[in-house]
């Protein structure tokens, strides 16, 4: 009975592909995010990023912020099948003020998938997830969007690629023309042509696709007589220069595969979908601190059922008004109202309604398999980074905090409202949006964001969420670091303020970067850390 069980855990793992979507800003993460819940079957007509009015909107977006400004903010999970795999997608905030966010998404990611702008090339936000992915040893595809708009020569998005990022490009398939003669793509491996036909609806549906050989090319009739000179010569010149991909190399972050697509009209996005289910990794065998001291590895077959809590959400849904705790299954087999260990809390708790979501719409789990996320309603019991199990006696890796880099006092316009807003604070505080401060002596409380855009949500959600408007005094502060040593002793300079956070740790607030710098001078007893 007990093989029987490792075999169906054994390959349901090996099905699953859980991934996070990295870019900058206006790259074309959530239109990529559509497509491939269009290619999987999930939905039927994919809905452009800024919806019309009256008409579709992204399904991944469910914010009504979001859906206005046409910008993911928060992090959404999304399951779905893709022909023998079962995709488990993250879908990640791309704006830079949300960059802790991203970084506690990318910890449940096995791998990650980099969009870059044909025309912009790596952008900075871009550079910063991408540290992050190769801190954490996550792979990481890369897909050249936009090929549809007028962009850069594909070789010099390369080359870019190699050295903003200190990584070798390989590419899998390469482009047949560009802009609006961008026509379809060359699978380099066996020479094969995809060319696409446009759709009647802007690439709300799937797309035509016809398969020729590269020598029937130039029989089409679909490209010049330049075109297919340049094309030829691209190949040729990555076949005698360009980076030899291997799967291993790419496991091991030394590689990235290189696509090209336009994802607005659909073009090369299903290869892409298909490249990525055979090229990523299954989930892995994951670290964690054993209790007594030391490390374990935990696998995800042979380890009895184990998850953590990579991020809490509140109020998804309106008839629901409640918390979302959402795990990642690290290892063994989960089962709905199974009861586990919860770590910190060192007490037994039942995992009921589990669910899995799709912007506001949830479904039930009833079982789910390493690589799967999960929604558990949390009854105020779970915080980010906490781990659960059957078997207890460790603790995943703890997740680390960003620096705020912006902070302001905040309170209702109606006082009589004071209950519902600290209420809401205290949820906002929970799920990570921002971060909440007091004074040494507990009498001032302040708000930290790592981004301006931060604060915006923050009072947007006790809008709409609590029914609470507020006013908001932003502080002459810009930089911050924990405090490591006696804060009596800690000799502040005159443009700086000292708080505490929501773990009773001492934060130190700057004025600016000269401020720190000497603050580290005049102390070099004590120890001023930019994570916590």
């Amino acid at each position: 009975m007990e093989s029987t069980l490792q075999h169906v855990l054994a390959a349901a793992t090996s099905q699953r592909r859980t991934f996070a979507i990295i870019s900058h800003p206006d790259a074309g993460k959530t239109t990529l995010t559509e497509k491939l819940l269009l290619y999987s079957g999930l939905i039927r007509t994919a809905g452009m990023v800024r919806g019309r009015k009256g008409g579709k909107v992204t399904a991944s977006d469910w914010m009504g912020m979001e859906q206005e400004r046409g910008i993911s903010i928060t992090a959404s999970a999304m399951q779905f099948p893709y022909k023998e795999a079962v995709i488990n997608l993250l879908d990640t905030p791309g704006h830079q003020d949300f960059s802790e966010d991203t970084y506690r998404t990318l910890t449940a990611a096995d791998s990650a998938i980099m969009v870059i702008d044909a025309a912009k090339g790596v952008e900075a936000q871009t550079r910063k997830l991408f540290a992050v992915c190769r801190m954490r040893n996550i792979p990481v595809l890369t897909l050249v969007n936009k090929m549809d708009l007028p962009g850069r020569q594909p070789l010099d998005l390369m080359t870019e690629v190699e050295q903003a990022l200190d990584i070798q490009a390989s590419a899998v398939n390469w482009p047949i023309g560009s802009g609006s003669d961008f026509v379809g793509i060359v699978n380099r491996e066996d020479s094969r042509i995809q060319l696409f036909g446009r759709t009647a609806h802007g690439g709300a549906t799937k797309v035509t696709v016809s398969e020729l050989g590269l020598a029937d090319l130039g029989a089409s009739g679909r490209v010049s007589e330049e075109t297919l000179m340049q094309v030829e010569h691209d190949l040729e010149l990555l076949d005698i220069a360009g980076n030899q991909f291997s799967r291993e190399r790419f496991l091991k972050g030394l590689v990235t595969p290189v696509f090209f697509a336009s994802a607005l009209t659909n073009f090369g996005i299903e290869s892409f979908l298909d490249a990525f289910v055979d090229l990523a990794p299954a989930p892995g065998a994951r670290p964690a601190d054993l209790d007594g001291g030391g490390e374990i590895s935990v696998d995800p077959i042979e380890a009895p059922f184990s998850a953590y809590v990579f991020k809490l959400q509140a109020n998804m849904n309106p008839k629901h008004r409640d918390s979302t705790a959402f795990l990642r299954i690290c290892s063994g087999r989960f089962e709905r109202d199974m009861v586990v260990k919860h770590h910190r809390l060192n007490r037994e708790i039942r995992l009921s309604r589990p669910h899995s979501m799709v912007a506001q719409e949830r479904s039930t789990v009833e079982e789910a398999f390493p690589g799967d996320i999960i929604g558990i309603i949390n009854p105020g019991i779970f915080a980010i980074g906490d781990t659960i199990s059957t078997s207890g006696g460790f603790n995943f890796k703890t997740l680390p905090q960003f620096q705020p880099e912006i902070f302001a006092r905040i309170r209702p316009t109606d006082v009589g409202k004071r209950k519902t807003f600290d209420k809401g604070m205290t949820q906002m505080a929970q799920e990570g949006t921002v971060q909440i401060m007091r004074s040494l002596n507990e009498g001032d409380q302040l708000v930290a964001a790592v981004g301006r855009l931060q604060f915006d949500v923050l009072q947007y959600r006790l809008r709409h969420e609590y029914r609470v408007e507020t006013i908001l005094d932003q502080l002459p502060y810009t930089c911050s670091a924990w405090l490591e040593g006696d804060p009596a002793t800690f000799k502040a300079p005159s443009a700086s303020m000292m708080v505490k956070d929501q773990r009773d740790r001492v934060v130190v607030l700057f004025g600016d970067t000269l401020m720190k710098s000497i603050g580290r001078d005049r102390n070099p007893e004590h120890i001023l850390r930019e994570m916590g």
